[in-house]
Order: C-alpha cells, then sequence, then structure tokens
C-alpha cells in the first residue's frame, strides 16, 4: 500500500475489533521478527513496489504457530482460508 493508503485502511478497518481490527504494524517487516518479505513463513510473497510499505494485520495463523510449539489440550482455531464459525454475529458487542 502506499502510506496514504495505510492511514486509511487503518482508519477503515479499526472500527472492526471483532474482526482483524486494525493493523498490527506499518512499515519495516524486521521490527515483527520477519527476517524477509520474499519468504514468508506462510502464504505467498507479495511484491512491495516503489513508494510501497508493508502493512500488517493479526492473523489466526500466528496462534495456531503458538499452539503447536506450546502443545495445549485442546485449541479451536481455522484452517488457512476458512475462519472460525461461531453463533456471534460480527457486530455483535462483547
Amino acid at each position: 500500500m502506499t502510506p496514504r493508503q495505510a492511514i486509511r485502511a487503518t482508519e477503515i478497518t479499526s472500527r472492526f475489533t471483532n474482526a482483524h481490527g486494525a493493523p498490527v504494524h506499518i512499515g519495516d517487516p524486521g521490527t515483527l521478527g520477519i527476517a524477509s518479505i520474499a519468504a514468508p513463513q506462510f502464504g505467498d510473497p507479495v511484491e512491495i513496489r516503489d513508494g510501497e510499505v508493508p502493512v500488517f494485520w493479526a492473523c489466526g495463523v500466528t496462534p495456531q504457530a503458538v499452539a503447536a510449539a506450546s502443545r495445549p489440550s485442546l485449541m479451536i482455531t481455522h484452517a488457512p482460508g476458512h475462519m472460525f464459525v461461531t453463533d456471534r454475529s460480527d457486530g455483535e458487542d462483547r
């Protein structure tokens, strides 16, 4: 995204806290511990063109990696591309 698009995306998505919400980080991937943006651990790499900045949202894959490492006795999650199904609507307050 361009910096301007990243700001607008943050303004829009910050209203949807029951979904992914606002980005968790904009800018240098190394700040998040990402060694190479061209070689992601999950999914396909994306091209970041001149004048663009990387934008990162929270993702269900991250807690899956934590669960695999910590091995809890039970965890309910999702598969990539298939979100968790619940009886709560996305507009419902907590």
